[in-house]
């Protein structure tokens, strides 16, 4: 138990090597997801798009150009 006690004291510097390692593992964790977020947030936007896109297209038929 002692030597737990020494190893978590990280010889008297625990007060910036734990913090420090917060920060790692905050970060690590922010550039997991971020990339996973903006993805799902862009497939919703391209969906949206794509289904105004085809309901524009279904209410207003292709006009074609008068025969001469």
């Amino acid at each position: 138990m002692i030597a737990l006690q020494h190893f978590l004291a990280m010889g008297g510097y625990a007060a910036y090597v734990w913090p420090a390692y917060a920060v790692f593992f905050i970060v690590l964790i922010a550039d997991t997801l971020a990339p996973r977020l903006r993805r799902r947030r862009v497939l919703t936007e391209l969906r949206a798009r794509l289904a105004r896109q085809s309901a524009r297209q279904e209410r207003k038929p292709l006009s074609t150009p008068p025969s001469p």
